[in-house]
C-alpha cells in the first residue's frame, strides 16, 4: 500500500483517481479542511477511523502529518507511449524528464510546480532516482496524485522515442547554452532538469536540441534545480498563455 501523510496531499488525492483504502485522523481532529476531507471521504465510501496521536506516527513516520494520514493503492505509472499520446490532448505538448534527481524534496517540489505549469507528464528513470515515498508525496502538496508519470530504463532511448513524435528537446546546463528566455517554446518541447551535483549526463546533452541556461548575476553559479525548474517551465508557459488553443482539453 502507499501512504499518503499530510492534510493537503491526502486532500488532493480524494479529488483525484486515486484509489484510498483508508483515512487515519488524529483523535479529536478538527478544522475546515479536515471536515472537507471526512466529506469527501463519506460521499466517496471510503472508510475513516480516529486514532491516537501516537498511533499515526507509527503509520507516518518522520514525516509531519498534521493529523492524517491515508493508504491507497500504489501509484499508477504511464507508458512513454502513454504519455505522448495523451499529451496530443495540448495545442503543444509539454513533458518534463528528469535525469537522475535524488533528493526527494526536490522531486517533491518539481512536481508541484510541474502540476502548477500545466506539464503533461514526467519521465524519470528507474535508477539513479529518488523514490517516490511519503516524504515526495508531502512535498508535492498532493501533485504526485494528479501528474502522469513514467519510469524508463535508458533516457537517452526515450529522448530519441519522443523526436520521433515530433519532440523538440530542451536542456538545462551551463555548458555550450543559450539564456533561456531565448528559444521560441510553441511547440511539443521536452524539458530535461539533471542531476543536483553533475547536472544532465553527456550522452543526454548530446540528445538535446536546445541547451539553455539560466543566467546568474550573483557570486553564485547555479540554483536549486527545482528553482530552475520553476523558472523554466513558467517562461514555456508564458509563451504560450497567447496562442490560440493552448489550454489544454479537460475532457
Amino acid at each position: 500500500m502507499n501512504k499518503i501523510i499530510g492534510r493537503k496531499p491526502v486532500l488532493e488525492a480524494l479529488n483525484s483517481d486515486v484509489e484510498i483504502e483508508i483515512i487515519y485522523f488524529a483523535r479529536g481532529l478538527q478544522g475546515d479542511v479536515v471536515q472537507r476531507i471526512k466529506n469527501i471521504a463519506k460521499s466517496k465510501s471510503i472508510k475513516t477511523s480516529e486514532i491516537p496521536p501516537e498511533k499515526l506516527i507509527s503509520i507516518a513516520g518522520d514525516t509531519n502529518h498534521q493529523g492524517i494520514a491515508a493508504l491507497a493503492s500504489e501509484a499508477k505509472y504511464y507508458e512513454l507511449r502513454e504519455l505522448v499520446n495523451e499529451s496530443k490532448n495540448s495545442k503543444y505538448p509539454l513533458l518534463l524528464l528528469l535525469d537522475s534527481i535524488q533528493d526527494p524534496h526536490n522531486i517533491g517540489a518539481i512536481l508541484r510546480t510541474a502540476e502548477c505549469a500545466g506539464v503533461d507528464g514526467i519521465v524519470t528513470t528507474v535508477h539513479n532516482s529518488a523514490s517516490f515515498t511519503e516524504t515526495v508525496q508531502k512535498v508535492s502538496a498532493g501533485a504526485l496524485s494528479l501528474v502522469k508519470i513514467c519510469k524508463v530504463n535508458n533516457l537517452v532511448n526515450a529522448i530519441e522515442e519522443l523526436k520521433k513524435n515530433g519532440f523538440w528537446v530542451v536542456g538545462s546546463s551551463l555548458e555550450k547554452s543559450r539564456d533561456y528566455d531565448t528559444v521560441d517554446y510553441k511547440m511539443p518541447v521536452a524539458l530535461v532538469l539533471g542531476n543536483e551535483e553533475k547536472g544532465i549526463r553527456r550522452l543526454v546533452a548530446d540528445k538535446c536540441d536546445f541547451i539553455v541556461k539560466i543566467p546568474m548575476t550573483g557570486r553564485l553559479q547555479s540554483l536549486n534545480v527545482s528553482v530552475a525548474s520553476g523558472i523554466l517551465l513558467f517562461e514555456i508557459l508564458r509563451q504560450r498563455k497567447g496562442v490560440s488553443g493552448f489550454q489544454k482539453n479537460k475532457n
